[in-house]
């Protein structure tokens, strides 16, 4: 799968901006705050209806606007796919090819893409929260039934949470949404162990051709350990949500760990063995979308070169795949040659505005 053509209209800082990428490599450089970020920030709003920066979507919007426009094209084995995200005034909308969409999560798993970003270091220093939203965007565009799932499971964590808020809470209903929780968290469970094991196999193989001869592995931490054991926590820890109103218990808690040579990354790992990880960690999941959903999702690496010398750029760029496409922003335009980028697609940003070189 590639990007053919993304458009832009007043999002953030973009006025307007019509991007014609290659099929490879697409380096896009100019200094800070040139709208470099926001462009690939524009890709992935398309494609899964969010932002990595925000979950306000009037910081999208141009200032002294009040809407913007968002289209991508792409293709695959000769399929077309149109994308088109408009928002205005508090109200968005997406069509895929022409169709508007009632349902934003039918989007979701239609144009596979894969970011790396700066931030991405809270993957493995950041709160549990985090890790758990990257289990969920992956499998929710790998798989429909954990999508729907995942729905099912937060919309009856908040029908017992507000049960629990109530004055007197009633019991019988505190059953009715227990056995919803463990229905749906048994789901989620589940593919998360899978998920997490298949990742860690993958990147392992890539982290040890970044970093060299350490290795890199994965572990899923369920709040509860295994799935038919949920039913019981969730009723051993009635009496404790009763007092705090609150859910304590459930896959709503559960974390992943990365593990360089089997000790925690987030407590002894360096800066660079972290950054490290998130990288391998991220080319980790382009092949499992290849494997599983047999398409190369667009890679998207935002100044992925800052503080990487030649050599260990040399090896990220070996460590990409040959056939993904990927958009690669920077200040440094002469680095990703240097680092062994086969003829690269360069294209610079200045004042919100792209241009090819």
């Amino acid at each position: 799968m590639r990007l053919t053509r993304v458009i832009c209209r007043n999002f953030r800082s973009l006025t307007s901006v019509d991007f014609t990428p290659g099929p490879g490599v697409n380096v896009i450089h100019g200094q800070n705050a040139q709208g470099k970020t926001t462009l690939l920030e524009a890709v992935l709003y398309a494609a899964t209806t969010k932002s990595h920066r925000t979950a306000a979507e009037t910081e999208l919007v141009r200032h002294g606007e009040d809407r913007f426009h968002v289209r991508i094209e792409a293709e695959h084995d000769g399929e077309s796919l149109d994308i088109e995200a408009n928002w205005w005034n508090g109200a968005k909308r997406f069509k895929v090819n022409g169709v508007a969409q009632g349902r934003l999560s039918d989007l979701l798993g239609r144009l596979k893409v894969v970011l790396f970003c700066p931030d991405d270091v809270a993957l493995v220093k950041g709160s549990a929260s985090v890790r758990r939203r990257l289990m969920d965007m992956e499998l929710s565009q790998l798989q429909p039934v954990y999508l729907a799932a995942l729905q099912q499971y937060r919309q009856a964590l908040r029908q017992r949470n507000e049960l629990l808020r109530a004055a007197a809470p009633d019991g019988e209903m505190l059953d009715v949404w227990d056995v919803q929780l463990v229905r749906h968290g048994q789901t989620l469970m589940e593919a998360r162990a899978a998920f997490v094991a298949e990742l860690s196999e993958l990147a392992e193989g890539v982290y040890r051709t970044i970093a060299g001869n350490e290795s890199l592995s994965m572990a899923y931490l369920p709040d509860v350990r295994r799935a038919e054991d949920l039913a019981a926590t969730l009723a051993r820890a009635r009496a404790a949500d009763l007092r705090q109103r609150m859910t304590g218990r459930g896959p709503h808690r559960d974390d992943l760990e990365l593990l360089i040579d089997g000790q925690p990354a987030r407590v002894f790992g360096s800066q660079g063995q972290q950054k490290s990880a998130v990288l391998a960690l991220k080319l980790a999941e382009v092949e499992l979308v290849r494997r599983r959903a047999g398409v190369w999702p667009v890679l998207m690496l935002d100044e992925v070169l800052a503080e990487l010398d030649p050599e260990r750029a040399r090896r990220l760029f070996a460590a990409v795949p040959e056939g993904v496409q990927s958009l690669i922003t920077t200040t440094q335009p002469e680095h990703p040659l240097r680092g062994g980028v086969p003829a690269p697609d360069m294209f610079r940003m200045e004042g919100g505005r792209l241009e090819r070189e």
